[in-house]
Parts: C-alpha cells; structure tokens; sequence
C-alpha cells in the first residue's frame, strides 16, 4: 500500500511486531491445555513441511468448525477449477473436520498469529493468488501485509453483527483503511451489505448464507445402528453444543424429567470436548447415572446422561433425537449454527442470545420452526412438552427444513462473484 496508514493501524503493526516473544509463551501455553497439536505449532508462526502446490493457489481462513463446514463445498468447487486451496483455520476441531471432508487438491494449516514477521514467513512460503477470509474474521496485520502484495481479499459469507459495526465505527479512518482493504465482500445479508459498505468496503455483493448450502455428513452407519439399538424404545433428548453455566440448566432440567419420564436418556455434547470431565462431576453430583462416550462401549439402560466427548459426530446424535437445545444461546457466544439440526430433522430449542446467527434465527422464529425460551428454567417445560406432543416436534422440525432449502443458492452466487477474480488470477500465472 503506498498511502499511509491511519495511526491506529500503525500503532497496532508495530504492538504486533513487539507481541512476539508474548505469542511464543501463548503458544506455549495452548498446548499444555490441548487447545494445540505440539507436533504442528510451528504452523502458528508459518512454518511447514508441506509444498506450494504448482497450480493458481487460493487461501481461505475459517474460525472453527461451523465456517469450515459452510465453505467445504466452496473449496470443492475450486478444486474442480483447477485451483489449489489452502485453509487454514484456528482451532483443533476445525483441523480434525478438515483433515475428514478436504478434496483432493486442498491442504489444511493452523492460522498464523497475527505479526508481522510471522505473515510474512507465511507468505513467502505459500505465495497465494488469491485471499478470502470467512464471515467475521478481521486480521490486520495480515490484511494490510496481503494488501501490499497485490493479492486480492476478499471476505467471504461476511457478516456484522449491530455490536461489532457500532465497535468499528468508533475507529473512523482507521477501520475504513482496515476495511478498505477488501477487494470484495460477499455479504451474508442486505444489512450486513449496508454495514461493510458504511465502515468503507469497496465493493459489496449480497450472495446469501454459506450455510444453507453446507452439505450434512451422514452418520457413521455402524455408529448409527449401534446406539440406535443401545437406546431401542427409550426417550431420548439432545443438548448440543453446551457452554459453561449452560450444563447446569440442562442437567437440572433433566433430572426433574426423570421424575415424569424415568427411562429418558439425555446426550449431552459440549462445544469444547475438553469440558467433559468437568460436566460428569456434575452430573454425579446431582445424582445421575454419567457417563462419557469415549469410556464406554455401549449405553447401557441404566445410564441417565451420556457425555459425547468426540468430535465430528453431531449428525450421530442429530440422528437419533426428535428434539434438541442448542446451546451457546445462554452466553456471549452468540448462539451455533441451527441448520445442521433443520437438515438432520431435529427440533430445536434456544436461549435468547443468538446474535451470532441473528438472521438465521430471525427465519426460523418468523416460520414458527424454533422454540425459543428466555431463561433456563424454562428448559423443563418446553422438553416436557415436546416428549408429551411428539408431533409438534416433528412439525417444528418439518418447517425448519423448508425453510433451509428456501435459503439455498448461496454456493453458486459466491462462485459466480468470485469467477472475474479467479480467471484474472489464473491467466496472470500462465
């Protein structure tokens, strides 16, 4: 970039430069936690074993699971192009879903730390044509550093949330020259349009939710027909994707059900399998039969709560209840991705806080295919209901779905905006 910089980015390049010994020790202590592979720290800081492959190369950087799964099917389109794809995302689930669902021709690395010597280490080894970055993920360090080697940016199925614009917005000259980096942004929503293009976006298309078009990874079928037939007649209810203090809602919730329903059996997955210990003491605390998935070989009758501490396996317990909450609703996480359960044809019940997922939300509560509850205890009564009325969930769930192929057509929009800059890309290499 041959302007110069607002004051802000610069003072934040120059913090990002002096941050790195800081980011060694953090690196260091992600992986005494488990949050990182020992073996694959290096990837953090741009190093790798792995080649550049020979062909127009395209990186896209995804948060965690949920944006890795919404542009999977992206990734395989542009493979079929001819292209290479590099993704890189932040956290060991995402890296364990990728190393299952990438094409041929895709190669998956952690996301660098955000410093300057870092990215270009970076860089100079992968050399992209092209950068996409996955609906809210904002690096600049990074940005301005692509920026200044003529790759293009692109941000794809980007959102912004109210909380996060009114942030920005405060920024003034600095968030435009951070947002002026973007050569396109692909927005998720006419809101979400109308806000990149205010905080100084360049160019701003609507191309839809990624995530209606995210393909559903079936269930292992042995996995399948083996806790279909542990559970045989019993009820069974799902909480996914729990948060810390959303546990006890559930588990609370669960035991007074028992005292109506004595054979109903609760899968309870969190969103960081890592927690899972901590929710079996509370289970065991308050009374209930516990246990984790990866200590059993079965769910025997006796059994009241049942821990799924593994990763990818959602569509296995989507598969198996009529009717889940979903959590993340509780906490300033914003709320999860709904439409893995609408495809699955699992019911959902929700918290209040879902401005993660605002406009998917929004569809769903306007078609009446969501049950949403403002505070935990009333958990016992909408699960109660919906065990007494199986029909209603399986209404509920019906309008969900609808309403998730309604919404396709993301996919081909993106790839349709996309096509000028991958034939600009492609023709400069050859």
């Amino acid at each position: 970039m041959g302007e110069r910089k607002p004051l802000l980015l610069s003072c934040y390049a120059r913090a990002a430069r002096l941050a790195l010994p800081f980011l060694r020790v953090y690196s260091y202590l992600r992986i005494r936690s488990g949050k990182d592979d020992r073996e694959r720290a290096g990837e953090r800081f741009g190093r790798t074993q792995e080649l550049r492959p020979e062909v127009p190369l395209a990186w896209i950087h995804a948060a965690s699971v949920g944006e890795t799964a919404s542009i999977l099917p992206l990734i395989e389109r542009l493979t079929e192009a001819g292209w290479g794809v590099l993704l890189t995302t932040v956290t060991r689930t995402s890296a364990e879903l990728a190393a299952k669902r990438l094409p041929s021709g895709a190669v998956h690395q952690f996301g660098i730390y955000d410093s300057p010597s870092v990215i270009s280490r970076f860089l100079d080894h992968w050399r992209p044509d092209l950068a996409m970055t996955v609906e809210s993920e904002i690096w600049p360090a990074t940005f301005l550093a692509v920026k200044q080697r003529g790759i293009p940016l692109v941000l794809l199925n980007g959102r912004m949330s109210d909380k996060s614009f009114g942030s920005w917005k405060k920024l003034g000259a600095s968030a435009k020259g951070l947002f002026g980096c973007f050569d396109l942004v692909l927005a998720q929503s006419p809101g979400d349009a109308e806000r990149f293009d205010e905080l100084g976006c360049r160019l701003v298309e609507t191309s839809g939710n990624l995530k209606f078009d995210a393909r559903l990874a079936p269930p292992n079928e042995a996995e399948l027909a083996k806790l279909e037939q542990d559970i045989g007649q019993r009820s069974v209810w799902l909480a996914a994707l729990t948060h810390p203090g959303e546990d006890g809602y559930v588990l609370q919730a669960h035991r007074k059900l028992l005292e109506v329903y004595p054979d109903l059996l609760l899968i309870l997955v969190p969103r960081h399998p890592e927690r899972a210990d901590s929710i079996l003491s509370q289970a065991l605390a308050q009374g209930l039969a516990s246990t984790k998935r990866t200590e059993v070989a079965s769910v025997e009758r006796s059994i009241q709560a049942y821990l799924a501490d593994t990763v990818g396996e959602m569509a296995l317990f989507y598969a198996v209840a009529p009717f889940a909450f979903l959590g993340g609703s509780f906490t300033d996480a914003g709320g999860h991705n709904p439409l893995e359960a609408a495809r699955a044809g699992t019911a959902l019940i929700t918290g209040p806080n879902l401005h993660n997922q605002r406009d998917i939300y929004w569809l769903l509560s306007n078609g009446e295919a969501v049950i949403r509850i403002e505070d935990g205890d009333q958990l016992y009564g909408r699960v109660l209901e919906l065990l007494q009325k199986p029909e209603l969930a399986r209404d509920i769930a019906g309008r969900a779905r609808k309403i998730v192929e309604t919404g396709q057509g993301a996919l081909e929009r993106t790839f349709e905006a996309l096509a000028p800059i991958l034939d600009l890309r492609a023709r400069s290499r050859s």
